[in-house]
């Protein structure tokens, strides 16, 4: 059994929770999200509170019963908090600009790159080398990031390149120029 499973999920009063035909719908003043749920676990809502069961109690479904309970609770937090992401831009020339729902980025290429954000993933732009998205489905906010990070990852010598804000880029020494006798 799954210690993170095994947890219920509060449902705060300002949203509402529909489970029908292994389909959970979360939906508040932020927006709305669906989820198909696996066959292999079922959802309960009894007194507020979503609780996910093991139907079959086997290796395979043990391993889905924790994530399951993630997801909804990422769902439920999502359309009630929402989710940030924030990305930063180091190096000479480097930034981003943004033009309604797309970002134009000079990455030190020959031409401008410009990202399309998706559908439900906004962003800020301050000082032209912070990037703040945010949204309410921590997946597509999640690979939205990824996506921006992949247009120029860090590189280890300089740091140069998109990084997460809270990561953290080892280092590596560059050639001393010293010839050993």
């Amino acid at each position: 059994m799954s210690r993170v499973g095994k947890a219920p999920i509060p449902i705060p009063e300002n949203i509402t929770v529909k489970y029908k035909d292994r389909v959970i719908t979360v939906e508040s003043k932020k927006g709305s999200l669906t989820r198909a749920i696996h066959p292999a676990v079922d959802l309960k809502i009894v007194d507020g509170m979503i609780t996910v069961d093991v139907i079959k109690n086997n290796t395979t479904n043990r391993s889905l019963h924790g994530l399951t309970r993630s997801l909804v609770a990422n769902m439920v937090t999502g359309v009630t908090k929402g989710f940030e992401r924030v990305l930063e831009i180091h190096g000479i020339g480097y930034r981003a600009i943004l033009n309604g729902n797309r970002i134009e980025f000079n990455l030190g290429y020959s031409h401008p790159v410009n990202f399309n954000l998706p559908e439900g993933v906004s962003a800020t732009v301050d000082k032209k080398n912070v990037i703040t998205l945010a949204g309410i489905d921590k997946e597509l906010l999640g690979q939205t990031a990824a996506s921006i990070r992949r247009l120029r990852p860090p590189e280890r010598y300089k740091g140069k390149g998109i990084k997460y804000a809270e990561e953290h880029i080892q280092r590596k020494a560059g050639k001393t120029g010293v010839k050993e006798a």
